[in-house]
């Protein structure tokens, strides 16, 4: 085993530890607040859950009273854990942002339940090229100053127009 040569001082590294400490204290706080929302492919339902997948928000179209009972439950239920992933995977985006990617992998692993986006059988949404075929099609739109097509009711934070592929993370 190669010896590596320590070059902080005591007190660097007491300081060091201190800040991690802190920043682990948080960790709890930072969890809490990760929420996720999801909705069906036909907007007829969205919900809003917390990592843990407690309920904070459920919206229905109106059109949702036309639906059987059932079918609609099943649904709620498959949107919400869609939201709960979503969540979760917020949630260990602002703890890696906090303590870095090692520590999260740690807390991760603790937990016993991994980050969404490293799932095998993850969709990983859009590809490269598909993104750059629409930011393709978007600019000769643009240059030839034509509307962009519309597009379904999007949050304003999920807007496919202003995402910078470069906060994408490797394995995240």
């Amino acid at each position: 085993m190669e010896q590596v040569p320590i070059t902080q001082t005591t007190r660097q590294l007491i300081e060091q530890t201190r800040a991690r400490s802190e920043a682990i204290s948080q960790v709890e706080s930072m969890m809490a607040q990760a929420k996720g929302t999801a909705h069906d492919l036909d907007n007829t339902v969205e919900v809003t859950v917390d990592a843990h997948g407690k309920l904070l928000a459920l919206w229905l179209a109106p059109s949702a009273v036309n639906w059987d009972a059932d079918r609609l439950g099943s649904l709620i239920v498959e949107v919400a854990d869609v939201a709960q992933r979503e969540a979760v995977q917020d949630s260990y985006n602002k703890v890696a942002l906090l303590l870095g990617e090692d520590v999260t992998a740690m807390i991760e692993q603790i937990s016993g339940l991994p980050a969404p986006a490293r799932a095998e059988n993850d969709d990983n949404g859009l590809t490269v090229e598909e993104f750059q075929r629409r930011r393709e099609q978007r600019l000769a739109q643009e240059a030839a100053n034509q509307p962009p097509p519309r597009r379904p009711r999007i949050e304003e934070d999920d807007d496919l127009y202003s995402f910078d592929p470069a906060s994408l993370r490797s394995d995240r």
